[in-house]
């Protein structure tokens, strides 16, 4: 089986969970550490060899090309391929970069987390497996759905979709490794998860793979709980939680991990606690802000807890 060195990167996701700060960005494109969400996996990708990249888009694609406007990304290049009107989902999106991705394999990996889990244990197990799809699992989250047997290797159920009993014990981190016939499974221009399409493929005996990875972090930032929890949890690990370019004026206050970005105004007399600002978000003069999120251009005021400008 051929090295994996490209990757579908899922960029067109409208994360209704955390408006509203996805009313300005599609939620790939959100601020985390001063820099887009999806460059992490950027970064992660490129790390474990990846050397092109395609990305879906429908929600705001304009930011994109704002984001990327030359299509590339630290040297690579980044295709973009926008769903209009409807979003494709998982499955349905797969289809319509097929022309993009040609016949070799590559990655799936969700836009929207953020994670150093390592990724060559998924690739070995791919080709030394010559599975036709092979997940990257954890056995510990949020939401542990995958039935998955280490002795034969084998995804055998999701959530008891088939009645075996067997609602999962493992969580499925959004990464997984594709042989190009999986081209074969999907309905080109059908709405359509894949979880469908790895149901079927269980159904009718085709190899399913997957490895545990436990190393690392791996977060879910859907929503804005998560989203905080996630710069309090990385403090530090991603570069300074206030960018060099940001301005705290005097008689600002800042307790607890705030995080803020370049161009962004913290105004004298301000009191912030455990919030993110933008680049170039501003808090006024006087304002109490615990556990806000300051959308770039949004200036914040007031006396305001667990609130979203």
């Amino acid at each position: 089986m051929p090295r994996v060195n490209q990757a579908f990167v899922l960029g067109a996701g409208i994360g209704e969970r955390l408006r509203p700060l996805t009313e300005q960005l599609p939620k790939p494109l959100v601020p985390v550490f001063h820099r887009p969400l999806i460059t992490y996996a950027f970064d992660h990708l490129m790390a474990a060899g990846v050397s092109r990249l395609v990305v879906n888009t429908h929600h705001i694609p304009e930011a994109y090309a704002q984001a990327f406007p030359d299509q590339t990304y630290r040297g690579t290049p980044v295709q973009f391929r926008n769903e209009s009107p409807v979003r494709l989902e998982t499955a349905g999106g797969i289809a319509n970069v097929r022309d993009l991705l040609g016949n070799d394999p590559f990655i799936v990996y969700n836009g929207d987390i953020l994670t150093d889990l390592p990724l060559k244990p998924l690739l070995d197990e791919h080709r030394e497996k010559g599975n036709l799809v092979t997940l990257a699992l954890r056995s510990h989250g949020p939401s542990l759905h995958i039935a998955w047997y280490p002795e034969r290797g084998l995804v055998t159920d999701i959530r008891n979709k088939l009645g075996t009993g067997d609602e999962g014990k493992y969580l499925f981190t959004g990464i997984y490794a594709c042989d190009p016939a999986i081209h074969d499974w999907i309905t080109p221009g059908k709405v359509e998860s894949v979880i469908p399409i790895f149901l079927n493929m269980i159904r009718e005996g085709a190899r399913l793979g997957a490895v545990v990875i436990d190393e690392g972090s791996w977060w879910d930032l859907g929503s804005r709980t998560a989203y905080l929890s996630a710069h309090s949890a990385l403090n530090g690990m991603y570069g300074p939680a206030i960018d060099p370019a940001a301005k705290i004026e005097d008689g600002a206050v800042l307790r607890g991990i705030n995080v803020v970005g370049a161009g962004a105004v913290i105004e004298s007399g301000a009191q912030l606690e455990d919030t993110i600002v933008w680049p170039g978000g501003r808090v006024a003069e006087g304002s109490v802000l615990k556990r806000c999120i300051v959308r770039s251009g949004i200036v914040a005021s007031g006396e305001r807890e667990d609130a979203d400008f």
